[in-house]
């Protein structure tokens, strides 16, 4: 009788990426369409423009590459409404063309790929295009109801502002993004993958609760700061992907509270209103970091002996 001895993992599931990012999508579809009901039919062509743009730049550069394809995966769906997510409703749809540039070629394809790109891609991509069209990235339209009035072409979003009520918060109801306006919807989406064990709690609670914290020690409204900007759809969407957080419990924690600590830091004392893309991109560069402290030793290891050391 003999044994085969093998790295783990040693037990296996039947998911398959292809699956996770078909759940991922489905927990996206109640913001998507709060937010074209919401911003109206530019919000649906923005959205569709990314998801298109990302699966094409995937499509021609993995054949460019003479690589496997792997649009299949949905992946780059993923991407391409997340970006799109993270777009105001009005803006030409030619940023989001070039944003899903960035986001798959420069980010994800460039460093080999699903699982290797060292960011979110969709972050990326809309960090980009917030530091190179800054004026385009910050106008933001009032809801499609209220276009017909003569002062609600434009509108600034609740976090500058500050004057918009919780329940207009919670139903998404207020000047921003296509798709974290409405933080009902970011919830159920949330709780979904959170169900199906697609993400952990780790992350997104440790991040939303040290928003809320810091600015209640800060002597703001914490309710208000949980419910206004990109802070949802960043802690449930993207501060969860699988590629670019830390692998372990713990590392999820800290990976949160860093999160949460520098978007509050951004937001009180940064001259951009918005600090979740930031944050995240900051702490995807010390995942590797954060892995490595947070490393599982396996059972009945031991520590290496240095070199010269006495038998």
């Amino acid at each position: 009788m003999s044994l085969n001895v093998s790295p783990s993992p040693h037990i296996h599931d039947n998911i398959s990426t292809r699956k996770v990012m078909l759940l991922v999508i489905i927990a996206l579809m109640p913001a998507c369409i709060a937010g074209v009901i919401i911003f109206g039919p530019m919000a649906f062509v923005n959205l569709a423009v990314c998801t298109v743009s990302c699966v094409f730049f995937e499509y021609i550069l993995r054949r460019i590459m003479k690589k496997p394809q792997t649009i299949s995966d949905l992946s780059a769906v993923v991407t391409g409404l997340l970006l799109g997510m993270n777009l105001p409703p009005e803006i030409d749809p030619l940023f989001g063309v070039i944003g899903s540039f960035v986001a798959i070629v420069i980010t994800k394809q460039l460093f080999g790929g699903i699982g290797q790109n060292f960011a979110n891609p969709a972050i990326v991509g809309r960090i980009v295009l917030m530091l190179s069209f800054t004026g385009h990235m910050s106008r933001w339209s009032a809801p499609f109801y209220y276009k017909n009035t003569a002062d609600a072409v434009t509108t600034a979003t609740p976090l500058v502002t500050k004057d918009a009520d919780y329940l207009s918060l919670f139903l998404g109801t207020t000047g921003g993004c296509i798709g974290e306006t409405c933080a009902l919807a970011l919830i159920i989406g949330g709780v979904f993958l959170m169900i199906t064990r697609i993400i952990t709690p780790h992350a997104p609670f440790a991040f939303i609760g040290t928003v809320a914290l810091l600015t209640f020690l800060a002597g703001d409204d914490p309710l208000y700061a949980i419910l206004s900007g990109g802070l949802m759809l960043g802690a449930f969407f993207m501060a969860t992907d699988y590629a670019t957080t830390p692998l372990t419990g713990k590392g999820k924690l800290i990976f949160g509270i860093g999160c949460g600590i520098l978007t509050f830091a951004i937001r009180k004392f940064g001259s951009y209103p918005e600090g979740v893309s930031f944050s995240i991109l900051l702490m995807n560069l010390l995942v590797p970091y954060i892995d490595r402290l947070c490393e599982l030793r396996p059972v009945g290891a031991k520590k290496p002996e240095k070199e010269g050391a006495k038998v």
